[in-house]
């Protein structure tokens, strides 16, 4: 099998030959191709170079397309820092009345040059690996968490439970889930065969399961319906500890669920069965970026171990690689797959 094969087969539900392998690293991965932040950024060119030196480096069987976490907060008017070597960031939120949301018009993400990048850089991953290396294309924020970055953290938090702002809130998030089906709409059109988003602030460390089935869930299932219905898969990433919603999870429809360590592979295992493909969740600080081969080769065989007779898996860290992961750890990780594979 090739890399591609590998990662269809887990995500059909077929065992592939050995465990597929995709990185969340686009940051180490700039790095070692030379580049800073800021320059990788701003260039489809270097983006797709960075991972596609990277794929053949390590032999990566997928590339994971990521930029940062603000473009689409930054499509819809909220301010964001550019540093030059880290990935950039909102300050504040844009939407200072939640009661105005209801006139504020969803904008045109094909023609905010951002956007235009990401996807400028999925056309080049595509073109160049074919069905030799799987891409998958992120589409930044699902709907609660860019709801979050419109409002601002603090404020969002307070909106949820300030009485009489439940039809404000609703508008909202149904502003973010029209701009965040609109990036996978355009995504799909890049032909790449998954796509992806990150909903973190609704996770069980910001939010109560209930809440969470009231104001995130809903939003992430018409986001993967969006994304089944331009052809492509989806994977659904929430950080932190998300055992009390796993299920829930699940039941958005992703097709894929990208979760991090502080979530139990087990209890995840278990509840995703066959019905969802996980992937992770090897602890992308403390181990793969300050642990030592050795330490990675050991986390990687344990979680191996608890998807064994499962096929459907996709070794990857829980969330983005720091930019300082070392060389030596990153190849730690992937020969050992290889070796339990094998």
């Amino acid at each position: 099998m090739n890399g591609y094969e590998r990662i269809a087969a887990a995500m059909a539900g077929r065992k592939p030959d050995r465990a597929g392998i995709m990185l969340h690293n686009f940051m180490p991965a700039a790095r070692e191709a030379g580049f800073t932040q800021a320059e990788y950024r701003w260039s489809a060119e270097k983006i797709a170079e960075a991972h596609l030196q990277a794929a053949e480096k390590y032999e990566l069987d997928g590339i994971l397309l990521d930029i940062d976490t603000a473009t689409l907060a930054d499509a819809v008017g909220a301010p964001v820092s550019f540093p030059e070597h880290e990935p950039a960031r909102t300050t504040a939120g844009c939407l200072h009345l939640l009661e105005d949301i209801h006139d504020r018009p969803a904008p045109d993400l094909r023609n905010h040059p951002r956007v235009d990048i990401w996807l400028e850089a999925a056309e080049r991953l595509v073109e160049r690996c074919g069905r030799d290396v799987y891409v998958r294309g992120n589409c930044d924020q699902a709907p609660f968490s860019l709801a979050s970055m419109i409002r601002g953290p603090e404020r969002w938090m307070v909106d949820l439970l300030t009485e009489g702002d439940e039809p404000h809130c609703e508008a909202l998030l149904e502003y973010c889930t029209e701009v965040s089906c609109r990036f996978v709409r355009l995504m799909s059109q890049t032909q790449v065969p998954m796509v992806s988003s990150g909903d973190s602030p609704a996770g069980p460390s910001m939010i109560t399961p209930d809440m969470y089935r009231r104001w995130a869930m809903p939003y992430e299932r018409r986001v993967a319906r969006a994304a089944h219905e331009a052809g492509c898969q989806y994977v659904l990433h929430i950080c932190g500890s998300t055992e009390a919603i796993l299920a829930d999870m699940v039941r958005t429809g992703a097709d894929g669920l990208e979760l991090d360590y502080k979530t139990d592979a087990v209890a995840a295992r278990d509840a995703l069965g066959s019905k969802a493909a996980f992937f992770g969740n090897i602890d992308p600080s403390g181990v793969l970026a300050l642990g030592s081969p050795a330490e990675v080769e050991s986390a990687t065989r344990d979680l191996l171990e608890v998807f064994a007779d499962t096929p459907r898996f996709v070794l990857n860290a829980g969330c983005a690689l720091p930019e300082t992961t070392p060389e030596e750890n990153i190849r730690a990780m992937v020969r050992a797959a290889r070796e339990f594979g094998g």
